[in-house]
């Protein structure tokens, strides 16, 4: 199986975020947040693999700053990390205010994407080309969240 270059799979999504997106504070819903970033990250997950992929898990979402109705938000998604069977993919949320051109950076997550063969089953993944130092240096954080999930598993197992 060839492997696939970091810039294969990078996504950017925009959208204006409407009145329905609205919480009753009026500010946009962080779940309609979360979904969009959901739905940018598999995409990027999906042009790595070449196949169905599924979220296995959501690391650190932070919210950094509300998003407002008629704010315009942008969503950029790169694989960061490739395993056997699954993938990181890193999202970042920007927000601009489309009248005073002001932008913010929203919101951050890292999501596990698992690829799935002909049966539904978890398949293997095409290695991850890295091209430039900023790929190396997301590829590096990403392996040591790796790490700090795995170890979180393990203490989990341990105490059921």
């Amino acid at each position: 199986m060839q492997g696939k270059k970091v810039s294969e799979s990078r996504v950017i999504m925009a959208q204006v975020m409407d009145p329905e997106c609205a919480n009753p504070a009026g500010n946009v819903h962080g779940g309609n947040i979360m979904k969009l970033i959901d739905t940018v990250g598999w995409v990027a997950a999906t042009r790595h693999a070449r196949r169905h992929t599924v979220t296995a898990s959501i690391d650190r979402l932070d919210f950094l700053s509300p998003v407002y109705v008629g704010d315009f938000l942008t969503l950029y998604a790169s694989v960061n990390y490739v395993g056997k069977r699954s993938m990181e993919v890193g999202v970042r949320v920007e927000s601009e205010d489309p009248i005073k051109g002001t932008r913010r950076h929203t919101a951050s997550a890292y999501l596990t994407y698992v690829a799935l063969d002909d049966h539904h089953k978890p398949t293997e993944l095409p290695t991850l080309i890295l091209e430039t130092d900023e790929d190396r240096h997301r590829h590096a954080e990403a392996e040591q969240r790796k790490q700090i999930r795995m170890a979180e598993k393990t203490k989990e197992k341990s105490t059921l």
